[in-house]
């Protein structure tokens, strides 16, 4: 689309130095529920039309810098095509997740049909912006413990903040690090730490969070109002988060104890496992997402990949069989191993070191390094026998408002069970980024007494060979696949469909579909199977 830099914030009035204008567009160039990428000083803008009105904010998603022109618009609301987090259109709020800021916003004028868009020079480079927070107050004497290092426990101190709570908020974390993006470390093993901070030590001085890392809570006291921590000093609270998340569960069969058996949670594990098999034998035991994410980083670095699975292909419960065969045959091509329908019956070691694992079926693979990606457990073992109710998975059991069955006890993120609204409030314990930075925001405003309920759309991503495929919604359960696209050529649609609605979908370079059907569910709208079977997907895009 043309732009034309006037220097002015609208025609017929004096010049701003102070801004940066453009016209952009004519009136007519832009449709309600159209939205377009303009530059107005080298800043790429996103113009919307909206409601009957035109606004203007950041085109680049502050989470990973995607281009939201490329996304759903859906109301006020554009939905992120890669990852699925949310800004309001008219005021750059960042309303759904990931991610942690909101995006710039820019002055529109309209005149003579003419639509112009002014920046001050002072945000020109300015791709981020940070919500407004308060900090401490000193005569407030109310304190905030949050369990757990991760995006719930982060979110939830961020919002309190951002609330003007003037308390003290203290997160207990077991990390060595400050809140990262752990999602990163099955992705890119080596990543460099600092790069995958949420945020920098600055940031929790000046707002008053207090992180204490390399600390673990043995117990909770919750009729005291006091937890004990491993070095055996108590922290008393008024209000308490419980967002400890899950480990990798460890497999159990001989050798188990072997030099070279790993396991990955932190950003220590991954850097380990990158330096161990770097030109070396590795072994993965799993085939979901993180074995196949590590699979993939792996095979051009290792000497020899392997993956063993029960499963008759990788992600089968939760992909279906056909993208399961497909991914198979991707990681396939560059000479990754599949021992499919399988299992480990014995690790054997020399010297204490890892040699060689024995599956079930006789056959022996040669290894230097076995990864074991077999699945989580809540961290939950410092609640037990206490008054906090644990479901039979061990997760902590919450409800809507993410509120436990002890009160001022909260729970948010990987170790929560919660009931979900898109699915008729059935109880469940989902794993996914966004929504525990979601449940983190929604457990801070009900510690203020907001009554706010957790409406979030599940939404999650995975990367394999460079390539990213999106799932959204909750498909537990799914009796029926329907699939647009070519699955052979990784360019693909796929929606799971119950009692003859689809339940969730998923895609491979066919954005911005699963974004535009996390809106649709987000909106409360019902997709039929015979939508989904249709030749003509432009339902996608009505409201």
């Amino acid at each position: 689309m043309s732009v034309r830099e006037t220097g002015a914030s609208s025609v017929g009035k004096p010049p701003d130095q102070d801004e940066v204008t453009a016209e952009v567009c004519r009136t007519s160039d832009l449709q309600d529920g159209q939205m377009v990428e303009v530059e107005v000083g080298e800043q790429r803008v996103l113009l919307v039309r909206s409601e009957g009105e035109f606004s203007a904010v950041g085109n680049l998603c502050t989470h990973y810098g995607a281009p939201l022109s490329k996304g759903a618009l859906w109301g006020s609301r554009v939905r992120c095509p890669w990852h699925g987090a949310c800004f309001n259109v008219k005021t750059g709020d960042i309303e759904e997740y990931p991610g942690l800021d909101s995006l710039a916003c820019h002055k529109v004028t309209v005149e003579n049909n003419k639509v112009f868009v002014s920046i001050s020079r002072k945000s020109l480079k300015q791709v981020k912006r940070v919500k407004p927070m308060g900090c401490r107050v000193a005569e407030v004497n109310h304190t905030v413990l949050l369990i757990g290092g991760g995006p719930a426990s982060l979110l939830c101190a961020e919002t309190l903040r951002q609330e003007n709570y003037g308390g003290r908020i203290v997160m207990v974390s077991s990390e060595d690090l400050l809140p990262y993006d752990r999602t990163k470390l099955s992705k890119v093993l080596n990543v460099d730490w600092n790069s995958i901070l949420l945020r920098q030590r600055e940031f929790f001085q000046q707002h008053d969070i207090e992180v204490w890392t390399q600390k673990q809570v043995e117990s909770v006291d919750t009729k005291q109002g006091s937890v004990t921590l491993s070095d055996g000093s108590v922290l008393h609270y008024d209000q308490l988060l419980i967002a400890t998340g899950c480990r990798p569960r460890p497999i159990s069969c001989p050798g188990a104890d072997l030099r070279g058996v790993r396991v990955l949670q932190t950003a220590a594990d991954a850097l380990d496992i990158h330096q161990a098999c770097q030109g070396r034998k590795a072994v993965i035991i799993g085939s979901s997402f993180i074995g196949m994410e590590v699979a993939s980083y792996l095979q051009d670095k290792a000497s020899s990949v392997a993956v063993v699975s029960s499963s008759e292909v990788p992600y089968q419960r939760t992909l279906g069989t056909e993208i399961g065969r497909a991914t198979m045959k991707m990681l396939g091509e560059k000479k990754v191993e599949f021992y499919m329908c399988d299992g480990v019956a014995e690790i054997r070691g020399e010297n204490g070191q890892v040699r060689e694992v024995v599956l079930k079926s006789g056959i022996v693979l040669p290894a230097d390094v076995v990864v074991v990606g077999i699945g989580v457990t809540p961290n939950t073992d410092f609640l037990q026998g206490g008054a906090v109710e644990l479901d039979s998975r061990q997760a902590v059991i919450a409800d809507k408002f993410m509120r436990t069955t002890v009160p001022n006890v909260f729970s948010a993120g990987d170790v929560t069970s919660f009931p979900l609204s898109l699915r008729g409030n059935q109880r469940v314990n989902i794993g996914h980024w966004q929504l525990a930075q979601a449940q983190g925001r929604i457990a801070a405003l009900n510690m203020l007494n907001r009554q706010v309920q957790l409406n979030s759309i599940p939404f999650f991503w995975t990367v394999l060979l460079g390539k990213s495929l999106r799932y959204t919604g909750y498909g537990e359960g799914y009796t029926d696949i329907v699939l647009k696209g070519k699955v052979e050529e990784m360019k693909f649609l796929a929606f799971y469909i119950k009692d003859g609605e689809v339940v969730a979908a998923a895609s491979l370079n066919h954005d911005p579909a699963v974004s535009q059907v996390a809106e649709r569910m987000a909106a409360g709208k019902l997709i039929t199977k015979a939508q989904a079977e249709s030749e003509d997907l432009s339902w996608l895009t009505l409201p």
